[in-house]
Order: structure tokens, then C-alpha cells, then sequence
């Protein structure tokens, strides 16, 4: 350690006062502020990174920082990464759709270091991000699937239907009533499969 003492010359008679009997400057760290802080917003999550000095990164723990863009950091939210990585993520579920983040990260040499001792950093520079909305389906991609669902009942009732009619009207004519029957049903096959696409 180092004697860390003030010297100065008080009305004309010098004085030496000790400001600190025992200084050690592994004790007395500031880092500054992780660079490159970047997002990329899915539906799902915000995944925010930043840089650090390689050598640092086993010894180092986080702080980050976000808000509402337009809001003042007074409010901001805080979150702690679970581990020494530099990098967080942020579940969309504490995030609102349309709304645009800004977030910063400070850092200081985790408390469970022994050889070291520090205050926060600065806080980093910015990252501004938004969550993604859900994409929505086409309408006519929405309109073919209910056409698709309808399709089988629908075909099925027209083959009951037809089954029916057939039985009750062999006894009449049954050359003549079962090929017009036929070919009705084919008619409202193609017109079913237009529609679909």
C-alpha cells in the first residue's frame, strides 16, 4: 500500500497532514464505461450487448439502464445481468409494441472479487430500440384457410346430398338422373377450387 499525505504552508510554517496512513489503489478503481452498446428487438426479446477490455470481462458486473424514449432517466428501469458476459436480455412481455427504448450500461469489478474494489463507471453511450410487432397474415392468405376449412364439409354434405337424391330418383330414371347429378357435383368441385386459388 502507499502513505498518501497533503503538505502545505500555513502562515508561513509548513504542515503535513495524512490524508490516508494506508492507500491501496487496487481498492480505489473507476473503469470507464463499456464501449459499442448495440440491440437487436425481436417479437419475443431485446437482445442488448456491449464491449469491454478482454482481460476485464471475468471480473466485471453490469448495470443496465433503459426507458421510454421520451421519458427522463429518473425513471428508468434497472436490470442486472445473471452472469459476468456482457450482454442482457430484455423479455418482450416488459416491453411495449410501437414504443421506441433508449438503454446505457455502467459497469464496476464484481463484489466478489478480493483483489479488487471500484465504483460504478460512467454510464455508456445509447442504444435505442423498438420491440417488433407481431406480423400479420396477408387477408388473402386468410381468406384461402377458410376457404380450405369450408371445402371438406362443404363436399361432404354435397356427396350426402347427391347419395340422397340418386337413391329417390333411380326409381324414376335412372339413366338419365345420375349422369346430370354427376355432373353437377363436378361443376361445384371446380367452382370450390377456383375459389381456393
Amino acid at each position: 500500500g502507499y502513505r498518501v499525505s497533503l503538505q502545505g504552508n500555513f502562515f508561513g510554517r509548513n504542515h503535513t497532514y495524512i490524508t490516508f496512513p494506508e492507500y491501496n489503489p487496487r481498492q480505489h478503481i473507476k473503469l470507464d464505461p463499456p464501449l459499442n452498446i448495440q440491440s437487436n428487438a425481436t417479437a419475443s426479446k431485446c437482445h442488448i450487448w456491449w464491449s469491454v477490455p478482454w482481460y476485464l470481462v471475468e471480473i466485471l458486473q453490469y448495470e443496465l439502464q433503459y426507458k421510454e424514449y421520451s421519458m427522463s432517466w429518473e425513471i428508468a428501469l434497472n436490470k442486472t445481468p445473471p452472469s459476468s458476459l456482457p450482454q442482457i436480455e430484455i423479455e418482450a412481455t416488459e416491453l411495449r409494441t410501437g414504443i421506441a427504448y433508449i438503454a446505457r450500461v455502467r459497469c464496476k469489478v464484481s463484489e466478489n472479487e478480493d483483489s479488487y474494489h471500484s465504483q460504478w463507471s460512467e454510464w455508456s453511450q445509447t442504444t435505442v430500440f423498438q420491440k417488433a410487432g407481431v406480423p400479420k397474415l396477408p387477408e388473402r392468405i386468410l381468406n384461402t384457410r377458410t376457404m380450405q376449412f369450408l371445402f371438406i364439409p362443404l363436399s361432404f354434405g354435397t356427396l350426402l346430398y347427391l347419395f340422397w337424391n340418386c337413391k329417390l330418383s333411380q326409381k324414376t330414371s335412372p339413366a338419365l338422373t345420375f349422369p346430370h347429378q354427376l355432373l353437377s357435383f363436378s361443376h361445384s368441385i371446380i367452382c370450390t377450387m377456383g375459389i381456393l386459388r
